[in-house]
């Protein structure tokens, strides 16, 4: 296990994808330090900054360039079959290459929030989001790496729920946010340190819940979906 999540980090870096993770999180900081040096109140700058670029882009942006590259490069090119022929349990597979993503994926965005955080309220607050980022990449990651197993085009469908289902719909539809891992990390972030730059839609037991189940299920999912390649002989 500890094996595939070596080779599975490598590649991730080997690869010029690795590269679109620094533009995301150099914005939110640099963004941040302006308006803070230029005197900007953190009421004017907080939320578009810390919520419409950092939790509405940073982070599931970031998750979905890791998610959807730790496996759906090898399911596009074939090599896939090397994996499998392996003698090792799809779980543990599935599970190295998660960890890969969420590690990658918090760092590159809980990192970046919490210095955004500290700048706009305190270090309390840039640890909650740090916290809440960290929870969110475990969802967002286990959801995009799921995708590269069920579909040839991830990323794009990876861009409809980020752009379309959060972003549009979940800003305006309130049903819709059950099912958003944004809305779960906003909650989680404002429970640990409450702020008026902060405005949860969704009970915290909800977020919790709906997290786990999208870690979970998601994991779920795409361990059954790896073994139907193993079975099936499928390499793409």
């Amino acid at each position: 296990m500890s094996t595939v999540a070596w080779i599975t980090a490598r590649g991730l870096f080997g690869r010029r994808r690795a590269l679109l993770l620094l533009p995301l999180p150099v914005l939110l900081i640099g963004l941040a330090t302006l308006c803070r040096a230029v005197g900007v109140a953190p009421a004017d700058w907080g939320v578009p900054v810390l919520v419409g670029l950092g939790l509405a882009v940073v982070l599931p942006v970031i998750s979905l360039i890791v998610g959807t590259g730790v496996l759906g490069s090898e399911v596009d090119d074939g090599t896939i079959v090397h994996i499998l022929t392996k003698p090792l349990p799809r779980r543990d597979i599935i599970l190295a290459k998660l960890g890969v993503a969420v590690g990658v994926s918090a760092l590159s965005s809980a990192i970046p929030l919490f210095i955004a955080g500290w700048l706009a309220d305190s270090v309390r607050f840039g640890l909650a989001l740090a916290v809440a980022a960290v929870v969110g990449a475990f969802a967002y990651s286990a959801l995009f790496l799921l995708l590269s197993l069920l579909t040839r085009r991830p990323v794009l469908l990876g861009l409809v729920y980020i752009l379309v289902w959060e972003g549009l719909l979940g800003r305006f539809v309130s049903g819709t946010r059950v099912l958003s891992i944004e809305q779960y990390v906003i909650t989680i972030a404002d429970k640990i340190e409450p702020t008026a730059l902060l405005e949860s839609k969704v009970s915290l037991p909800v977020a919790a819940i709906m997290a786990a189940i999208f870690i979970l299920g998601c994991a779920i999912a795409s361990i059954d979906r790896l073994r139907s390649f193993s079975m099936a002989g499928e390499t793409s």
